[in-house]
């Protein structure tokens, strides 16, 4: 069955998820995988759906119907998962907030050809300090060539520069 990447924003309400997923069970659509969360009084997600190839058009012209309660956009996805070929690593990072962080970490990432899996950011209160913490948790997956060694000792090289701390471990905690 083809796949279809839904993007979805909308106003937080009650409701959202309840309805775009009832469009999707209407067209004999199969709800795969979901991110969704409350962004600054938005409700924002990705979902992978199946859907029966004959169903296909009416499914994305159904999702329509949402306009003015969600933002749907469908983008064709790939049929199948594509096989892991390595194993994935999990990178952890804890430290005040501060532009450019997200910059810099993914900069070397991209640097050792590291894939990002997953990857959600937040910010809090630190607490008796005052201020902003920034924690990050990213799920990474090294390409055949990449050196996770040196991935690790430029992560820590970085912890120092932004004055945070940065964790990296074999394998996701879900």
């Amino acid at each position: 069955m083809p796949r279809i990447v839904l993007t979805v924003i909308g106003d937080d309400r009650a409701g959202l998820v309840h309805a775009l997923s009832d469009v999707v069970s209407r067209h004999s659509g199969n709800w795969e995988r979901s991110q969704m969360a409350e962004l600054a009084g938005k409700f924002a997600g990705i979902v992978v759906v199946s859907v029966p190839a004959e169903r296909t058009d009416e499914l994305t012209a159904a999702l329509r119907s949402l306009e003015g309660l969600l933002e749907v956009s469908a983008h064709p996805g790939a049929d199948a998962d594509i096989p892991a070929e390595a194993p994935e690593w999990r990178v952890d990072l804890l430290g005040n907030d501060r532009p450019g962080i997200v910059q810099e970490v993914s900069s070397v990432l991209h640097r050792h050809q590291l894939s990002i899996e997953t990857m959600e950011t937040l910010t809090r209160e630190a607490p008796m300090a005052g201020g902003q913490l920034f924690e990050a948790h990213v799920v990474v997956r090294p390409s055949a060539t990449s050196d996770v060694a040196a991935m690790r000792a430029d992560l820590e090289r970085l912890a120092s520069e932004l004055l945070v701390e940065i964790s990296v471990a074999a394998g996701s905690t879900d």
